[in-house]
């Protein structure tokens, strides 16, 4: 059993889902933490996919280790990017803290796998700031919005079975027409992007103060609508790219767009579901990889790969620190149960603590035991 000391001893493995580029640490933010006594073990070679090398994290103060059973046997925290995969489950140790992107209310086994190893999750897409915010999954949400629009760009071309339809338009042709689902960080991202490249932009939600602050920034090739299913069915015959933006946090993203949708969509419409690893909210979403992205059905082309901001690992890596290294500083300093006393934006990070789960998302999610987090503090 683990037991937290004065300095903690920090573990960041290499990230070893499909095409995973990132990873959880740049060596900026290992000096960080180093400089403040820790210890901070890296898998070798963990960053060269965000163009980080050995030497960079050995100048920080970091620690080499050759293999990723060594970085979770050695480590009292363990920050991640992706949450872990069936290979690391029988590696997390009883009592130990993990701090990434877990995403439990999309996928049982992990939330099952994570209860029985009695481990302490700490999730980023729940830390939650006094506004309301979600700071650690703002900086991915960024790079997703924008990257949907830079995907579905390219999906929409006649080679990958789009409609051909080039998003600016030129002189003398039409533009393209995106529908953006969610008018939040990645919506506004994404509606901002295709604006830019110059497409007739409709964003929807269903908060219409968003509305009425989009409507005051966008440019005026940006229109916002209410978002119900009326509004939907009747824009979607007329869209070349749709993006789903849609996140409730910590539990599972509605379908706003169902199957028999898609027979109303034209021949080469590209979907993008920026959403997927919360379950979607497009009915026919699955996750995809960045190595087969796209499937067709209904002569609809989806693009739903789960880890978008993989693919630009470097912009995703260093964005990501920036965000979360304040928190993991606290982390270290004084623990996650001290640490998530003070701070209220980590307690709600708290997901699933030695073997109970303590965020109600997930505990509603798969009919499992709710227990408050006050009892563990």
């Amino acid at each position: 059993m683990l037991r937290f000391q004065k300095k903690m001893i920090i573990g960041v493995p290499t990230e070893i889902k499909n095409n995973e580029n990132r990873v959880a640490l740049t060596p900026g933010g290992a000096l960080e933490l180093t400089k403040r006594g820790h210890t901070v073990f890296v898998q070798s070679h963990a960053g060269v996919g965000s163009g980080f090398s050995n030497q960079a994290y050995e100048s920080a103060g970091a620690k080499l280790l050759n293999t990723i059973e060594e970085v979770y046997a050695s480590a009292e925290m363990i920050m991640k990017v992706k949450e872990p995969i069936e290979h690391e489950y029988d590696l997390i140790q009883q009592d130990q803290l993990v701090f990434t992107y877990f995403h439990f209310a999309s996928h049982k086994p992990l939330t099952k796998a994570m209860i029985d190893s009695k481990s302490v999750c700490l999730a980023y897409e729940t830390v939650e700031s006094k506004k309301g915010t979600l700071p650690l999954l703002i900086p991915m949400s960024e790079v997703a919005g924008r990257m949907a629009i830079q995907e579905g760009a390219k999906y929409l071309e006649k080679p990958t079975r789009g409609k051909g339809v080039l998003l600016g338009g030129v002189p003398g042709v039409s533009p393209g027409q995106v529908l953006v689902i969610g008018g939040g960080i990645v919506g506004t991202q994404a509606a901002k992007m295709a604006a830019g490249l110059g497409a007739q932009v409709t964003i929807l939600d269903v908060n219409l103060d968003r509305l009425r602050y989009l409507n005051d920034v966008m440019p005026a090739n940006v229109t916002t609508r209410y978002s119900n299913e009326m509004n939907i069915r009747e824009l979607i015959p007329n869209m070349d790219l749709i993006v789903g933006a849609v996140l409730i946090p910590g539990a599972k993203a509605p379908n706003l767009i169902t199957r028999d949708m898609l027979k109303t969509m034209q021949e080469g419409t590209v979907l993008v579901d920026v959403a997927v690893d919360q379950g979607g909210c497009i009915e026919t979403c699955k996750p995809t990889t960045h190595e087969e992205p796209t499937y067709i059905i209904d002569s609809v082309v989806h693009y739903c790969v789960a880890n978008m901001p993989g693919a630009v690992p470097f912009t995703s890596t260093s964005a990501l620190t920036n965000a979360t290294l304040p928190y993991a500083i606290q982390l270290a300093n004084k623990g996650w149960k001290q640490a998530s006393i003070e701070n209220e934006e980590l307690q709600k990070g708290l997901n699933i603590i030695n073997g109970h789960v303590v965020y109600a998302g997930v505990a509603d999610a798969f009919e499992l035991p709710y227990h408050s987090v006050d009892k563990f503090l």
